[in-house]
């Protein structure tokens, strides 16, 4: 399951580039939607409100291909 995931960005360390792709960060999952011709990692907080975020956010803030404990 995950030599699929890893093959589809050709590194281990990039964010997934296919739509619908999920990572997880800070305990929360984001899925990677296409609006506006502009990749965006969609998600909620910790309050459950909608929060967009750009790949550069998700590398400052850490995530993984699975759901880690905290």
């Amino acid at each position: 399951m995950s030599t699929q995931e890893d093959t589809d960005t050709g590194s281990d360390d990039g964010l997934p580039t296919a739509p619908c792709s999920v990572v997880w960060s800070r305990g929360h999952a984001y899925v990677l939607e296409d609006t506006q011709g502009r990749a965006r990692w969609m998600g909620v907080d910790d309050r459950g409100r909608p929060i967009s975020l750009t790949n550069e956010d998700l590398h400052r803030r850490g995530w993984s291909r699975t759901r880690r404990a905290s």
